[in-house]
């Protein structure tokens, strides 16, 4: 058996992050930066109020003062106040010539023709300068920086409609077995419903990839056939479930083997140790065959699906983001195998076991929030030592 840890680096050593491509803003959520985004101009780019209130020199208040002027948010009027005046100012609205601080209209009694101001205020009160937050020629986003909401928005506050990104890589997602049918369904003697392509879907999506679930396909390696060549041309990755052991129905395995572009092995694992990746078609795409089991599939796309997305991404591989945690009872895992036993991760540094360690437990894993690791050539763990543990 192969180990984990060269399994997946002949996966990372495969991928590769998608190319760049310019994209409209609004299209751009969930991407990678592939190039440093800088401000043409200072931000603020002028000295502006940062409350509505009345624009003063500093020496004329506390007092009475004549209201000269209204200046609003987008005004592009030149205004000035001088010696013993005061002007009205908004929330946004350039700060008048001579003007050196701004009274909240809270301090004052409102008034339009004259101001009561009741306390005096310091220089630069409520202004925001020019500059303050970002200096011209500023880089304010670097390149691998994943575009969220407050990333699209300095994008757009620097003046950029479009922007170089690699995209969220599509991938599409089947299960197969000639046992699965589409939840909603009745089932007969001998199905269960399909919950692999949904658990995958989503986590594709959680991992900021796109992700299409194609359903599922029978025991018939030639419909597979059919369906990998349907979508290979909209794809960036291909993830099926099932298929791969070594009884007399393996769709994946009867299908892929012979094309020579994808291997199959077993891993020194649990669950999961059944598994196959590879490249199809002239683009090279990579096919990740993760075995049927619900918890081995999810484990394996946590361990070899999720870095990969992140390569494709333009984003580091971390390939060891754990956390230390005391386990709370003994543990056992066989000989040779890297053990990933579901668990809940508490506040207080410890990780409990969850009821059902099975591979097709699916609930037991619903109700867990890590996944605890123990090491090949450890076969206990004594309740109270210290594990390592992924974060689910």
């Amino acid at each position: 058996m192969r180990s984990v840890d060269a399994h997946l680096a002949d996966i990372l050593a495969t991928v590769r992050p998608l190319a760049p491509l310019e994209l409209e803003l609004e299209r751009a959520l969930g991407t990678t930066l592939a190039e440093d985004v800088s401000s043409p101009v200072p931000l603020p780019p002028f000295d502006n109020s940062a409350m509505d209130g009345y624009a003063v020199r500093a020496e004329d208040v506390p007092g009475t003062l004549p209201v000269i002027d209204d200046v609003a948010a987008g005004s592009d009027e030149l205004r000035a106040v001088g010696p013993g005046h005061s002007v009205r100012i908004m929330t946004g609205a350039p700060m008048p010539a001579g003007a050196d601080s701004v009274v909240p209209v809270e301090w004052t009694d409102g008034g339009t023709v004259s101001v009561q101001i009741n306390r005096d205020v310091p220089v630069g009160n409520a202004i925001r300068r020019a500059g303050e937050d970002v200096q011209a020629g500023e880089v304010v986003l670097k390149a691998g920086t994943v575009i969220g909401p407050a990333q699209l928005g300095i994008i757009a506050g620097v003046g950029r409609r479009r922007v170089w990104v690699r995209p969220q890589p599509r991938v599409v997602v089947i299960s197969t077995g000639a046992e699965l049918v589409e939840p909603g369904a009745p089932l007969a003697r001998g199905q269960i419903w399909d919950s692999n392509s949904y658990t995958l879907t989503a986590a594709v999506r959680e991992a900021g990839a796109e992700g299409f679930r194609a359903g599922s396909v029978g025991d018939d390696p030639a419909v597979l056939l059919d369906q990998l060549d349907t979508h290979l041309m909209r794809a960036d990755a291909i993830i099926t479930s099932g298929g791969v052991s070594m009884g007399a129905y393996e769709p994946v395995k009867e299908a892929l083997a012979p094309l020579g572009t994808v291997r199959f092995e077993k891993v020194a694992m649990q669950p999961g140790m059944p598994q196959g990746f590879g490249v199809l078609g002239d683009d090279r795409v990579p096919i990740f065959a993760l075995p049927g089991n619900p918890v081995s599939s999810f484990v394996s796309f946590m361990l070899f699906v999720r870095p990969a997305l992140d390569k494709m991404r333009g984003l580091p591989t971390d390939t060891s983001r754990t956390v230390t945690a005391y386990v709370t009872g003994s543990l056992r895992s066989p000989a040779g195998r890297r053990s990933y036993l579901r668990g809940v991760l508490a506040s207080d540094g410890t990780v409990s076991p969850v009821h059902g360690q099975g591979s097709h437990q699916l609930a037991a894993l619903a109700s867990a929030n890590a996944l605890i690791v123990v090491p090949e050539d450890v076969t206990e763990v004594p309740g109270g030592s210290s594990v390592e543990v992924i974060r689910l």
